[in-house]
């Protein structure tokens, strides 16, 4: 039975770690080498750092504070934010990173995915998906779109359809964050993540929304989640991950457990 993994995601703005609801009302969270080390030692899996405001402010990703948090982990890291070309993969890459997670670079140039998975290998590219429900629609799941630029600009394209596309171009993760549950702390969104599950091959990390152990379990379950993402419960020590993987693996989910 394969394991279901959960990840510490680190939101960075001006290089702190901040955290928001629905992408705005941002609050400071902390230093990110620090809380990477802290959520490491608790027991996630993987850390991902994602500088959130690199696109809008059209400068590449903060590659010192890649540096300084990539020397504080022993466990997987991916970075996002600010990725543009397969050069600027490699500068991240070279700062420590394991993977990079694309967004808006990849839908302004779907290219980019194929560019950066030929380079590094598809394992290395995620390619995240920023998605908020159509709420006028006949089918505001099935039809969710895509947002781009930290979540300030729609795009038309549909959550589904272009999950599709990333994984025929060669991406080895969609990392789908729901904006309409993101920093709520009131459950995933399952429908949109087990749409998405069921739509591609290559595993799902569900992110937006978590706020207990039983959220966990119900992405990994009706969600078809393969991995799991936090922020805030985290950042404010309402959990860590070892604490929580051990109440989800209570609910019958086969968890990846730290020694």
């Amino acid at each position: 039975m394969l394991t279901k993994r959960i990840i510490a995601c680190l939101d960075v703005r001006d290089g702190r770690v901040v955290k928001g609801i629905q992408f705005v009302d941002i609050i400071d969270a902390g230093d990110p080498a620090e809380l990477a080390h802290r959520h490491a030692a608790g027991g996630a899996d993987e850390i991902v750092l994602l500088d959130i405001t690199a696109t809008h402010e059209g400068r590449g990703t903060l590659i010192d504070t890649v540096q300084r948090t990539a020397r504080e982990l022993f466990i997987p890291f991916t970075v996002g934010g600010g990725i543009r070309t397969a050069d600027d993969a490699a500068a991240v890459f070279d700062a420590g990173a394991d993977k990079v997670s694309i967004n808006s670079a990849a839908i302004a140039r779907p290219e980019l995915i194929d560019e950066i998975g030929q380079s590094f290998g598809a394992q290395a590219v995620i390619v995240a998906i920023d998605a908020r429900r159509t709420a006028n629609a006949t089918d505001p799941v099935g039809e969710a779109e895509v947002y781009v630029s930290g979540g300030r600009k729609p795009t038309g394209r549909k959550v589904v359809e272009w999950a599709r596309e990333a994984e025929q171009r060669g991406a080895g993760e969609i990392l789908l964050t729901s904006m309409d549950a993101d920093g709520t702390r009131n459950g995933f969104d399952c429908e949109l993540t087990a749409l998405v599950s069921e739509a591609v091959q290559i595993p799902v990390i569900a992110s937006g929304g978590a706020g207990n152990a039983q959220h966990f379990a119900d992405v990994f379950g009706r969600g078809r989640a393969d991995a799991a993402l936090a922020a805030s419960i985290f950042h404010f020590g309402i959990t860590d991950s070892r604490a929580l993987k051990a109440e989800i693996q209570r609910a019958g989910v086969a968890m990846r457990l730290p020694c």
